[in-house]
């Protein structure tokens, strides 16, 4: 099935791009050199045209060609609000977590797990098994998946509830050395400060001693500002 859509993303390739892109994401996969908003006007009109049986059928063949932009089309292609039903469309996203390598990818596919966490709360009892899976880009898509609950400034009950458990699960990550992990924390804290700067600073309180400095630094770049 992606034989024609994928010659929609070849038709924009850029070989001299492509190598650069290679070149910064040092991922051992296919470039093509064709640019994010490129992407995002191609799978804006795939998800008009395509029902969402076709949409997973597609964004699963992407997927599997390893294609660098293949995989993010792949991605963007299932990231929208509003998807019914959309039992398929996460379990697919999830049966892609084990190939998680590289922050580009890992992130264009946990924006789409976003939208579906959001529609399905509940979901978070699956991604508190990811916090102790030994696959680190699996570890770390628990806090990059979860980022929605950094961002309401009026959260209901229920939603503070959540907040308060994914930052339980950031302190168990504190003791993680691995630069991307560090980093996964500090963004996860970094873009509460913006909301919660009160659960933020308790956070660095207790557990900011422990956290590389650059995460520490990188989690309180918006506090210094709020103090000031």
């Amino acid at each position: 099935m992606p034989a024609p859509h994928l010659d929609q993303i070849r038709a924009h390739a850029d070989p001299e791009r492509a190598a650069q892109m290679a070149a910064y994401h040092k991922i051992d996969r296919p470039y093509l050199g064709v640019s994010n908003p490129v992407l995002n006007d191609l799978t804006k009109s795939w998800r008009q045209e395509l029902s969402v049986p076709e949409r997973v059928e597609l964004a699963d063949a992407l997927w599997q060609t390893n294609i660098h932009e293949a995989r993010l089309a792949a991605s963007k292609l299932l990231t929208q609000a509003r998807i019914r039903p959309d039992e398929a469309v996460w379990a697919l996203l999830l049966s892609w977590l084990p190939d998680f390598d590289a922050w580009a990818v890992a992130d264009h596919a946990c924006m789409a797990m976003q939208k579906r966490l959001i529609a399905r709360p509940e979901r978070l009892d699956q991604i508190e098994e990811w916090t102790r899976s030994d696959h680190m880009w699996t570890r770390r898509a628990a806090l990059v998946a979860t980022l929605p609950w950094t961002k309401q400034n009026h959260p209901k009950p229920e939603d503070l509830e959540r907040r308060d458990r994914i930052l339980g699960w950031a302190a168990t990550y504190v003791s993680d050395r691995d630069w991307f992990i560090q980093k996964a924390v500090a963004w996860w804290l970094r873009d509460l400060s913006k909301h919660d700067p009160g659960r933020t600073r308790a956070f660095l309180d207790r557990h900011g001693q422990d956290m590389k400095p650059f995460a520490r630094k990188e989690a309180g770049k918006y506090l210094k500002d709020q103090l000031e």
